[in-house]
């Protein structure tokens, strides 16, 4: 259908998470929160990370990767959300929500690819723990990082490019507090269904290559294990509890709301939430709360911290 026969929408109208205003007014104190908790914590982690040298390992550069995703996952649409709880027309630009679903899908697929990557570096140092100094070198580490990156922005690039030259010309509410593809695609004055369809294939290809990576990965991994000492049993099992249940905190909202791409639940809204503020939110409680190395690194920053103020008030009153 030719677009030069339609004026595009200028805007598209957010339905948020509730019409109440008294939910409203509790959601802005309950996610701004949330928000600030998630900054604080995964950049707790980066710091962290960068400032002890014996974390200067693949497993901690990925972990603080992770976090680095987790900022940007939470950021791409939680400051609007919160913004729109204290107003009454939520609403984005046309420009603005194809930001949204250019950067969700940058992020979570790069999170998806980095997750993998997490995995198959925990396969090497429990496999082939020799060699693991050789395979998993700084540089082949740094590969896999920059190529989750690339990847996220390949895919995202790639989703985009399904629905930035539809034409949209009258229906403008998104039944979301964020341009989701799934929703907004629906809202184009033509016929979508082979779109649909290429979308649905590219981010299923995607999905379910990981997730059988994943799996593949931590079966090896959990048969290997078996026939080492329990202390290496017990140290493995610590690290793949926190790996898997950070895999299924992010991987199973993906599989439901994409079981049912195209169909608008009120879970669905719930499930957003919980992909993009509380798995956040609970990837750096569950790798410190489960990683001596980690809590150890906080404990000696927080006590360099300490000395240093100690020490400049010192020097001031002088």
């Amino acid at each position: 259908m030719d677009q030069g026969n339609y004026s595009r929408v200028a805007e598209f109208v957010l339905s948020g998470l509730s019409s109440s205003w008294e939910l409203q007014y509790f959601f802005f104190v309950l996610f701004n929160f949330l928000y600030i908790t998630i900054v604080l914590g995964n950049l707790l982690i980066v710091l962290t990370v960068i400032s002890d040298p014996a974390l200067h390992t693949p497993m901690y550069i990925m972990l603080s990767n992770l976090s680095v995703l987790d900022v940007f996952l939470a950021t791409y649409a939680t400051p609007k959300m919160i913004h729109d709880f204290l107003h009454e027309s939520k609403t984005i630009s046309f420009e603005g929500c194809m930001a949204q679903i250019f950067l969700l899908h940058v992020f979570a697929g790069g999170e998806m690819v980095l997750l993998v990557a997490m995995a198959y570096d925990r396969y090497v140092a429990i496999c082939k723990p020799l060699h693991y100094t050789t395979i998993m070198s700084l540089c082949r580490c740094t590969g896999l990082v920059v190529g989750s990156w690339v990847i996220g922005i390949m895919h995202s690039l790639s989703q985009l490019a399904f629905i930035i030259n539809l034409p949209f010309c009258g229906p403008n509410i998104v039944d979301s507090y964020y341009c989701d593809l799934t929703l907004v695609i629906k809202l184009a004055c033509t016929d979508t269904y082979v779109p649909e369809v290429l979308m649905l294939l590219d981010s299923g290809l995607m999905g379910v290559t990981s997730f059988l990576l994943l799996l593949i990965s931590y079966t090896i991994i959990l048969i290997t294990v078996q026939h080492h000492s329990s202390v290496g049993i017990a140290k493995a099992c610590s690290i793949l509890t926190a790996h898997i249940t950070v895999v299924t905190l992010f991987f199973g909202p993906c599989i439901f709301i994409y079981a049912w791409p195209f169909s608008s639940f009120p879970v669905n809204k719930v499930l957003s939430v919980f992909s993009t503020v509380f798995t956040p939110i609970l990837n750096p409680i569950i790798y410190t709360l489960r990683n001596k190395e980690v809590k150890s690194a906080m404990h000696k920053l927080k006590t360099r911290y300490v000395s240093s103020r100690l020490l400049s008030q010192l020097s001031l009153t002088r």
